[in-house]
């Protein structure tokens, strides 16, 4: 039995702690074993019972005793942070971001996570780092990261089962193969991102690194799947016992079958039914209760007076041999199951890490999830000390981002202590989204009736679509008046307490519950649904006193209940923690609630918050702003045409009585609105009066900042079209430089090839030359070479035995060259000669003067 499952458990071990001051480990020991409890238990469930904290501590080597002072502190302390996650419906946001988990194990998780808000700072940064690995996960993955094909439960199940030594069945195998494939698919994915880009291992981390320590046994997947079908059924060719066990009982049943078929077909009775049944492992005839039995058998049931089964007497051998068989079928899947443990079993410790990481994996892309669903923005989490100033700064180029894009931070990069602009209520958005599925739904079933009429079916069916689609038209136009209005909370670093004045249901309790819910949702990791850029500091708790807190059993009224609640908070509030009070000093005489609102809001303001926002209707509360710069004032904007409130904040502004303006408004008689008017007091109009005015500056003034911004947009975006234009020249003047180059290029590749082709033809005709001097030579076997030469060229015309010089020039009549003379060989009868940059051999005979 699980400790959190056991509530009257855990009070009954609390009163049995109560009875003592002092416990040690032992005493501990019996306690549990009294009440027959697991030591081992989660922390997250425990805050109900805050004593059981500390035994929790205990057991894990933190105070060596428990001290019932510190348990009580610790009790009233639980106590009054969960009633206020309770106001804050904190446990129904916890339940809509666990929707999005894939496994019911990773709903747990993520409940107890989000429920376990004793964070330090860098536990919750941490906690966004891993959101921001989500993010970029699902942005790669394309938003889809599916874990339905998980059977997480089936799987610790099993891994339980092999903690303890015990055959695990086909339906927990299989678990755990999906588990190893799916674990093997994200390894996959992994490392075609990292193909892709390389910086996708940092975008990814810790992600990436929990990915890559994965150890996956392809080879135990493929033995699974051997032995287990994809119903968790143990195959036929698990094992040859089995196959020829179930072949046996396929036989036997085949024979029972033919058998009892013939026996219905000789014994069959038109007045009564009769049919071939199954039960309690035995095959059998089922028939009416007044219908005759032809045929010798045994009663296995009958019903009261409706029906009766019996077995025929010849049936039982074969039912008897069939149940030996089927039981030969059980120990052959057993042992095929045992063979199969028997290899899982070595495997347990990395199968029980993969569990982990996936669980684990689960709960971080459910924030992730849930963040990009609803358009989440990434808070910068801040540390800060009990009077606001920053005491983690952000790197210069982050600093200098957020000044530049979002006017996150002044001059000194610590103006705003909170900034959340266009701040939406998670619960009231999700509600939203909710019902534009349900109409959508409405409308696509809408959308697949047709109306058909006998006398004109074709126009029938137009107009229908044509009503479908005003029905649509209608729907959105609706959604759209509908949709939630987000606020604007900015708060500086110098403001303790924020004061919000305005008429009922004007949106003030939602505003401070929509702050609260932002402040819990940065410290456990989630995005915050407002505009970029974000900045929240890091709160260490959220109180809360909102609603009427009357209590009967106790005797309070609603005024006690508010104060009982508030003593509480200011008692265990620190300078880091966040205080919301709603309608603070209401619920007695206006005067005294005024002086002991303003007491406490002084009081919180010294020491007792980081940030309080209170709403309140006490006028008195509106002037501390003032008197004292450590309280800003804002109010819930009022529309006097339509009498209604816009849900929207002014900030800067008290809020003023509309009581007089509606009731005029309204029509009531001229009479009572002047006599009200003059029991108002002259000095309470003119204070409206000035109301009015900074309201409508503050309206000039946010008219004249919405223009600025669209100017300001319009320039960024003309900036963006210059750079553009301006990229595209470069990319053009780029490309004709290139194509110019290509040109020179092309050009002088044509002129290198006319060369090589009028060198090549040179050398050609040169070793034409000297083929035919060789070929010459070749020729003349009768004679002296020389003789010969010399005999041949005294007889020709115009020739001379003259020896050239060397440095001489000649000319070639076959070249229609000159040439210069660069070496004399008279011993091999040849010239060594020179035309430009080309050198050759020349006989003797070949030259002329």
């Amino acid at each position: 039995m699980r400790l959190c499952e056991a509530p009257e458990s855990s009070i009954a071990l609390c009163n049995i702690l109560s009875s003592n001051h002092i416990f040690t480990t032992s005493s501990l020991s019996q306690c549990f074993n009294k009440l027959n409890l697991q030591w081992r238990f989660r922390k997250p469930n425990l805050c109900k019972y805050p004593q059981l904290v500390l035994v929790y501590n205990k057991l894990n080597g933190r105070p060596k005793h428990i001290n019932l002072e510190a348990a009580d502190k610790s009790a009233s302390y639980s106590a009054n942070f969960t009633d206020s996650l309770r106001l804050l419906e904190w446990p129904k946001l916890c339940e809509a971001v666990a929707a999005f988990a894939g496994t019911q194990l990773g709903k747990e998780a993520l409940k107890d996570q989000m429920c376990s808000l004793h964070l330090s700072p860098e536990q919750s940064e941490a906690l966004l780092s891993e959101t921001d690995a989500g993010f970029e996960l699902l942005k790669y993955s394309g938003s889809t990261f599916d874990f339905s094909g998980l059977n997480a439960v089936e799987a610790k199940s099993a891994i339980d089962r092999l903690g303890r030594g015990f055959v695990i069945d086909g339906k927990e195998a299989l678990a755990i193969a999906a588990l190893l494939q799916f674990c093997d698919g994200l390894q996959d994915m992994l490392k075609a991102s990292l193909k892709e880009d390389a910086e996708w291992y940092t975008r990814f981390m810790p992600l990436s690194q929990m990915l890559n320590e994965m150890v996956i046994n392809q080879a135990l997947v493929r033995t699974i799947l051997q032995i287990v079908d994809e119903e968790g059924l143990v195959k036929d060719d698990a094992s040859s016992d089995l196959k020829q066990a179930r072949n046996q009982v396929r036989k036997v049943e085949q024979r029972l079958y033919q058998l009892l078929n013939s026996i219905l077909l000789n014994h069959r009775d038109e007045n009564y039914s009769q049919e071939i049944s199954y039960i309690d492992g035995r095959w059998c005839i089922r028939s009416d209760m007044e219908g005759a039995s032809d045929f010798q058998g045994l009663l296995l049931w009958s019903g009261s007076g409706v029906e009766k089964y019996l077995e025929p007497v010849s049936a039982v051998p074969l039912n008897d041999e069939l149940a030996q068989a089927r039981a030969l079928v059980s120990k052959a899947e057993f042992e095929a199951l045992a063979d199969l443990t028997e290899r899982v079993l070595p495997q347990l410790d990395d199968i029980k890490f993969l569990l982990i990481s996936v669980v684990q994996l689960d709960v971080i892309m459910s924030r992730a999830k849930y963040s990009m669903a609803f358009g989440g923005t990434r808070p910068i989490l801040v540390i800060t000390d009990a009077d606001g100033f920053s005491t983690s700064q952000l790197s210069d180029a982050e600093d200098h981002q957020h000044n530049t894009d979002g006017n996150v931070s002044g001059d000194n990069g610590e103006d705003w202590l909170l900034h959340l602009r266009k701040l939406y209520h998670p619960l009231l958005l999700q509600r939203h989204h909710e019902k534009i599925q349900k109409i959508k739904q409405k409308i696509n079933s809408t959308a697949s009736v047709r109306i058909w009429t006998a006398k004109d079916a074709y126009a029938t069916a137009l107009n229908s679509k044509v009503l479908l689609l005003s029905i649509k038209i209608i729907h959105v136009a609706s959604l759209e008046a509908n949709h939630p209005i987000p606020v604007d909370i900015l708060v500086r670093r110098k403001t303790k307490v924020l004061i919000i004045t305005g008429p009922n249901t004007g949106g003030k309790t939602a505003t401070i519950k929509t702050v609260g819910l932002a402040a819990l949702m940065a410290k456990c990791g989630l995005y915050l649904l407002a505009a970029e850029p974000v900045k929240i500091p890091f709160f260490d708790s959220v109180f809360a006193d909102i609603g009427d807190e009357q209590s009967l059993s106790q005797s309070l009224s609603t005024f006690s209940g508010h104060l009982q609640q508030i003593k509480g908070i200011r008692a265990q509030s620190t300078g880091h923690s966040l205080v919301l009070l709603d309608e603070v000093g209401a619920g007695t005489n206006p005067l005294e609630g005024a002086a002991l609102g303003i007491s406490l809001l002084e009081s919180f303001a010294d020491s007792g918050s980081l940030l309080t926002i209170a709403t309140t209707h006490q006028g008195e509360l509106k002037t501390l702003k003032y008197s004292n710069d450590r309280f800003e004032n804002a109010c819930v904007e009022f529309d006097e045409e339509n009498l209604r409130p816009t849900y929207k904040l002014l900030w800067g502004i008290p809020g003023r009585s509309n009581a007089i303006s509606i009731a005029e408004r309204l029509g009531l008689p001229t009479h009572i609105l002047d006599n009200a008017q003059q029991l108002y007091g002259k000095d309470s109009a003119e204070i409206n009066k000035v109301i009015i005015d900074l309201e409508n500056a503050k309206q000039a003034f946010q008219e004249d900042l919405l223009a600025t911004e669209y100017y300001l947009k319009q320039s960024r975006i003309l900036y963006q079209r210059l750079v553009a234009v301006n990229d595209q020249v470069l990319e053009y003047s780029t490309l004709q430089q290139y194509r110019k180059m290509h040109e020179i290029f092309a050009a002088a590749a044509d002129a290198r090839s006319a060369l090589h082709r009028k060198m090549r033809n040179f050398r050609e005709s040169t070793s034409k030359v000297s083929l035919a001097v060789a070929n010459s030579l070749r020729d003349d076997r009768t004679g002296d070479l020389n003789v010969s030469v010399e005999s041949s060229t005294d007889r020709l015309p115009g020739k001379t035995n003259q020896v050239p010089n060397v440095g001489q020039v000649l000319h070639l009549p076959s070249f229609g060259q000159k040439v210069k003379v660069l070496k004399v060989n008279e011993d091999k009868n040849e010239l060594l000669v020179q035309s430009g940059n080309l050198k050759f051999k020349l006989s003797l005979s070949e030259w002329r003067t």
